[in-house]
């Protein structure tokens, strides 16, 4: 149980828990994924959907997609595009996920659950240089249940707050599960975001000046562009490069008087033509600058820019050269806690009535599958996963109890680390065994990889000594909890926590539990 940042080595490795105030990410994606198949090239002011959403900023990024903040022109709101990459695999599982998050939009929006499942608001295709990408767009939500973690500093976040968020969680597993026949296979902190009140009305004060800097580049580009078409117009072709604009004075000399008022006719003609195409620079010039001004912008306050090789990382269409936009999370900060109030308790209790919402579904499947691929990241992936037993939806709980630890303690529940003479998942089925001290035969015989772990009295084959605690010890005696809440919190965990995941606790039995029944 550490706090300590996940290996990369892992199929679906978490992201880093690092020791830094700030709630941004310091990483972007790589520069060398704008290629065919790869990400699509975005700017501020980008239009998409035939015109619909216009791009404010950047909200974020994954290995297979970028997200962006747009505004939504038809509806008059702001929605989160997702833009995937465009190569077939993730064409493939974008469309896989749009069935899935169409499912969840449209099996019972009355149901308790529902609002507690981000949802896909519109879907479409957009054809750039890398390719023809799917995208999606989402409701705007704010932060992850991760950043809220780093406000409390990983000391934990206070139970009443935790309690509210595991009910809201199990209510929307329990939407998932049992209504949609849908297992999301990643939940974790960041796959869990909080909603905003009022969200609309701070982004619309917020990006007033990206949207008038947008408008006034436009109106720029299109000026300049009907300059352009004047010039052509009055001058006709483009003259040769070998053409004299108009003789000079010696060579003027001994011209007829009808010869002289010609060659001051054409004289002023071209000085007119070298007027107007200064004038043109100077339009461009401008655009230059709004530009700028909107690739400067930033509502987060963050760097507007990271740099690889010395080369900017922004699509630039004046320069040819890559830039990559930084990610800027809404901060909720900026929009929930109070200014005017100094001490930091009393501007956390803004917390105390959160909304939150699962959200991610890029890697869910439907429960009727037949699967024993490699799914959860690390920290909080189940027994019958480890050993390649099927599995279904009941990995979503034990998920579930490896969260709600970490949001109490701020720390993991498993953290397995290789030895010399061991493997990370040799550690972390020891560190399951340590806590919850039996292993059900199906763990090891019945998955495709139990031998490999364990012998044929099913003990373990390369981890031979254990150091046996109870959960409500760790909570105690870790974590200094008094002991009334440490079996409390055990008594809510365990039953998620069960090795056998056929009797594993459901999202609905664990909204019955004592532990909740405080939550409204």
């Amino acid at each position: 149980m550490s706090n300590s940042s996940c290996s990369s080595e892992d199929d679906y490795s978490a992201s880093e828990y690092s020791d830094v105030e700030s709630i941004l990410s310091d990483e972007e994606e790589d520069i060398e994924d704008y290629k065919k198949g790869g990400y699509h090239p975005v700017c501020i002011g980008d239009r998409f959907d035939n015109g619909r959403y216009i791009i404010v900023r950047k909200l974020g990024w994954g290995h297979f997609s970028t997200v962006w903040l747009a505004l939504d022109i038809l509806t008059d709101t702001h929605v989160a595009l997702k833009i995937v990459k465009s190569a077939d695999r993730y064409t493939e599982s974008a469309l896989e996920e749009i069935n899935l998050l169409e499912c969840v939009k449209k099996t019972n929006p009355h149901s308790r659950g529902y609002q507690y499942v981000a949802q896909l608001l519109s879907h479409f295709w957009h054809t750039g240089p890398n390719g023809k990408h799917a995208c999606m767009t989402f409701e705007v939500l704010g932060e992850s249940l991760l950043s809220l973690m780093k406000r409390y500093h990983y000391k934990g976040i206070p139970q009443p707050i935790v309690k509210r968020i595991s009910k809201q969680v199990l209510q929307g597993l329990d939407y998932l599960h049992r209504e949609c026949g849908i297992v999301h296979t990643d939940l974790k902190p960041e796959n869990v975001l909080v909603w905003i009140p009022n969200i609309e009305e701070y982004l619309k004060k917020e990006t007033a000046e990206v949207l008038t800097a947008i408008k006034q580049r436009d109106d720029a580009s299109s000026s300049r562009k009907n300059i352009s078409i004047t010039h052509t117009t009055t001058t006709g072709r483009p003259q040769p490069k070998e053409h004299k604009p108009w003789l000079t004075e010696t060579e003027a000399n001994g011209l007829t008087k009808s010869q002289k008022k010609r060659l001051k006719k054409k004289k002023k003609k071209m000085m007119a033509e070298a007027q107007k195409k200064a004038s043109a620079i100077d339009e461009e010039d401008e655009l230059g600058k709004l530009t700028d001004k909107i690739d400067n912008l930033s509502i987060s306050n963050v760097e507007t820019a990271t740099t690889v090789d010395g080369i900017s990382q922004d699509d630039d269409s004046r320069t040819g050269k890559t830039k990559v936009i930084p990610s800027s999370t809404l901060d909720i900060a900026s929009i929930l806690l109070p200014r005017d109030i100094d001490d930091e308790d009393e501007r956390m209790k803004v917390f105390d009535k959160i909304i939150v919402k699962i959200a991610d579904l890029g890697n869910a499947c439907w429960m009727d599958g037949d699967y024993t691929h490699v799914i959860q990241t690390r920290q909080y992936r189940s027994p019958e996963v480890i050993v390649g037993c099927k599995w279904t939806n009941e990995a979503d709980m034990w998920s579930m109890a490896c969260m709600v630890f970490e949001l109490l303690t701020g720390e993991f529940l498993f953290d397995p680390r290789a030895g010399s003479k061991y493997n990370k998942d040799d550690d972390h089925l020891a560190q399951m065994l340590e806590l919850l001290r039996t292993v059900p035969k199906i763990l090891t015989s019945a998955g495709e990889l139990s031998r490999d772990f364990f012998d044929r009295t099913g003990k373990l084959k390369h981890i031979k000594k254990l150091r046996y605690r109870r959960l409500r010890d760790v909570l105690h005696d870790t974590f200094l909890m008094p002991p009334e809440e440490a079996d409390a919190i055990s008594a809510f965990l365990l039953p998620m926590l069960e090795m056998d995941m056929t009797k594993r606790a459901s999202p609905s039995q664990m909204l019955e539990s004592p532990w909740l029944q405080d939550i409204p």
